[in-house]
């Protein structure tokens, strides 16, 4: 199928100083599904999705993001290893040389919006070098009508050209590959790089900056779903903690997967018009509804096919990060529009491979902070070279890469927001019980959904000495009963039935947690800093 022949409409980039582009704009997805199958960049897998590779990078390259330190940023941004400073000249320059390289190309642009709630909403032009990164964009942004289209003004431009190679002596990147945010000139360049990721996490560090400096809007790496009451559960958690699957609930509506905003209404949106999960190990009988969702439309990143098609998840021969993508109508259980009122329980995940923590506590206003801040859960050992036994994982606010300001920043909002609307905050531990990793097991799936039930149906009761018991490590009050549960699950001591073993290990954690903090200890307030593991 040509090119040509899968135009709709046209549109002019010169402003933007590429010239003779031939260019594919606003293509559906079964256009650039059918594009990248004719060019040999996919295959179309046994239920319909496309499956492709990214290339030599299959996941974000945290040390190659930058941003552009200018009037707008210089005074704000948290600047160190995570917000890397970069040259404003040096930026133009190397904007320069992308825009040379995508003229005289084919290129798909695509026109979209982030944030479902339209107070917020800010256009997004997306302009890219392969078909299968359009669909990416279609997926995983806000698709607008065709009315919004005619009328449609976008307020930032993401340039993606994995094609295009940095030069780091002439354009100052670290090496080839890069991605890097211009708040004053509202552009993204991503260069160097295929994976995907890049694209959606850029504009979740935009809003990650603009939201709480101009619109006292808390933006959070989480997922949210609301229930039939109206109430809005939020779910934070790193990879492997269990975010998307335990906020896809069939007796709950989903808002979103991964980035939202908490406005100074108590409302909670959606950033994304779609879903990017991890397909590791995916089965139906764990996580249906991710797996159903990968049909025509959806997109596999780097998974193994055999020669029918059909995907192999347990094949990590690629990376262990496979991944897909799809717009969240894929999911038949959705909130539409994708936001949420009356906020009333936040879930913080965790998967402790040390076994210490309790598969659910209750968090005062100060650990929440702490705990927020934190943003802890663990590397198993045989995950990554070195790895021999469990090790604390720290980022902060459950998602420190994308985040620009100071960690206190969103930590002091969320506990501002906490109070007012009197959200109850629990840790989640979906980690190991009966031991750490290698000696107990993994909490099991039911138990930690049941837990989770009672704390949204308020089972659990108020924090009293009938009802919890305070943990003499860590201080959280963790429930001595919880419907569905036995009550040895819920003390993490019982299960282990070796007392001194288990308290060395506690205190080796809680140790790790306070040394974790001292960074940010000067610009925490009293309430959070009591918020810390009174022992360790």
């Amino acid at each position: 199928m040509a090119l040509s022949a899968l135009f709709t409409k046209t549109i002019s980039l010169s402003q933007y100083g590429i010239k003779n582009a031939t260019i594919a704009y606003q293509l559906d997805p079964e256009e650039l599904h059918a594009i990248c199958v004719e060019n040999g960049q996919g295959t179309t897998t046994s239920t319909g999705a496309l499956a492709i590779n990214t290339g030599t990078f299959t996941g974000r390259s945290p040390k190659d993001r930058f941003i552009v330190i200018d009037e707008h940023t210089r005074d704000q941004v948290w600047w160190g290893e995570i917000n890397i400073p970069f040259d404003k000249t040096k930026f133009e320059q190397l904007r320069k040389r992308m825009l040379t390289y995508l003229s005289d190309r084919n290129l798909f642009v695509r026109d979209a919006f982030a944030c479902a709630d339209a107070r917020y909403r800010i256009g997004i032009r997306v302009i890219n070098e392969n078909a299968w990164s359009n669909l990416f964009a279609y997926n995983m942004f806000l698709r607008p009508t065709e009315a919004e289209l005619d009328n449609f003004k976008e307020d930032w431009l993401i340039l993606n050209a994995p094609g295009f190679k940095a030069n780091p002596e002439l354009d100052g990147t670290r090496q080839e590959n890069f991605a890097i945010i211009s708040f004053e000139e509202k552009t993204v360049l991503i260069g160097g790089t295929g994976y995907t990721g890049e694209i959606k996490k850029s504009i979740f560090s935009v809003l990650n900056f603009l939201l709480p400096v101009t619109q006292e809007t808390l933006p959070m790496h989480c997922s949210a779903n609301v229930g039939e009451n109206g109430e809005t559960a939020v779910f934070f958690g790193l990879s492997g903690t269990g975010k998307t699957t335990l906020s896809a609930d069939p007796d709950r509506k989903l808002i979103g997967d991964d980035e939202h905003g908490w406005t100074p209404d108590n409302t909670i949106f959606n950033f994304e018009g779609g879903c990017y999960a991890k397909v590791i190990n995916l089965s139906e009988e764990q996580e249906p509804d991710i797996f159903n969702a990968i049909t025509a439309g959806a997109l596999l990143e780097n998974v193994v096919l055999d020669a029918d098609g059909e995907v192999d998840f347990s094949d990590t021969s690629i990376t262990q990060n496979t991944r897909v993508s799809y717009p969240i109508h894929h999911i038949s259980n959705i909130q539409s529009p994708s936001i949420g009122k009356n906020p009333k329980n936040i879930f913080f995940l965790t998967a402790d491979a040390f076994g210490v923590l309790p598969p659910i506590s209750k968090l005062t206003p100060g650990q929440a902070a702490y705990h927020f801040i934190s943003g802890y859960t663990a590397k198993v050992a045989g995950t990554e070279a070195g790895v021999n036994e469990p090790v604390p994982s720290f980022s902060a606010c459950f998602g420190a890469p994308f985040m620009p300001l100071h960690p206190t920043v969103y930590a002091e909002m969320l506990s501002d927001k906490m109070k007012e609307a009197g959200v109850n905050v629990w840790l989640i531990n979906t980690g190991w019980t009966g031991g750490p990793y290698g000696i107990g097991k993994r909490m099991a799936l039911k138990y930690t959904r049941a837990m989770i039930n009672a704390a949204l149906s308020g089972a659990l009761g108020e924090v009293t000495h009938e009802n919890y018991h305070i943990h003499s490590v860590f201080g959280v009050a963790q429930p001595r009963t919880c419907p569905g549960v036995p009550n040895s699950v819920l003390s993490p001591r019982q299960t282990w039935n070796n007392d001194e073993g288990y308290y060395k290990t506690a205190h080796k954690l809680a140790a790790a947690f306070k040394n974790n903090f001292k960074k940010f200890e000067a610009y925490a307030s009293e309430e959070i800093m009591a918020g810390q593991p009174p022992l360790g």
